[in-house]
């Protein structure tokens, strides 16, 4: 597999629109609104389970890029096999969650496939009171930080981070990795249910390579002007 080049990211790729909705209909119908506007398209669990794997193929057939959101975890066979199978879609990124265990037996069943390994250090809804609930007495940066080094050490092409982490991330994990931020919102956009957010200009000038957008986009009243707007921001800010 080719290695990372960031600096040849195409500017109107850096948008990922999250698919976030019910059915394989309702994906189609915003696809179709977005027209050309998008490029790279997120599907998480909630369409995973409504048939959304073989939107993937129809995307990739209409030459999007995609981002399977699976956030695998599970024992290191059960990781293995499942990204194998998931080869066969022709995704382009592939979410597994930060545990040295996953983050090995992802890379392993990857092999040389062109499939980008991206780990999830701490979810963008966790506060650090959810971390003293969960019996970790370290700091939320800490987590993320020492997670985000074994991860890239391991194989990991890239990670998922707050945008408020990206800046940290970036100078422990150097120049070839991949940063992608959800829980971006446009200024003055609710927060919905995210505790770590920013604008995509900030994103951008902390180090992230990839904005993930859901909500601001996929519930505005003309979404393909809204991701249009975050395309320009996201542009002047690089």
């Amino acid at each position: 597999m080719a290695p990372i080049d960031r600096a040849e990211i195409p500017p109107d790729e850096r948008l990922i629109v999250a698919l976030d909705v019910a059915t394989v209909e309702a994906a189609r119908e915003l696809i179709g609104r977005l027209g050309d506007s998008v490029r790279f398209y997120k599907i998480g669990k909630q369409l995973i389970y409504a048939g959304g794997l073989d939107l993937v193929r129809e995307l990739k057939a209409a030459g999007k890029r995609v981002f399977l959101d699976a956030k695998l975890y599970d024992i290191p066979n059960t990781v293995e096999s499942a990204v194998q199978s998931i080869l066969a879609l022709g995704a382009d990124f592939l979410t597994v969650h930060a545990e040295r265990s996953v983050v090995r037996a992802a890379v392993t069943g990857r092999a040389d496939a062109d499939l980008r390994i991206l780990a999830v250090t701490v979810l963008t809804s966790m506060a650090p009171e959810d971390l003293e609930e969960m019996g970790i007495g370290l700091s939320l940066a800490y987590v993320t930080a020492r997670r985000a080094e074994t991860a890239v050490v391991l194989g990991a092409d890239g990670l998922i981070c707050s945008a408020q982490e990206a800046k940290d991330i970036r100078s422990i994990v150097g120049k070839d990795c991949l940063l992608v931020c959800p829980g971006i919102r446009p200024a003055g956009a609710s927060t919905d249910d995210q505790a770590r957010i920013a604008t995509p200009a900030a994103a951008i000038q902390a180090g992230a390579d990839y904005l993930v957008v859901g909500r601001p986009i996929t519930q505005a009243e003309d979404p393909e002007a809204a991701a249009v707007e975050i395309q320009a921001e996201i542009q002047s800010a690089g």
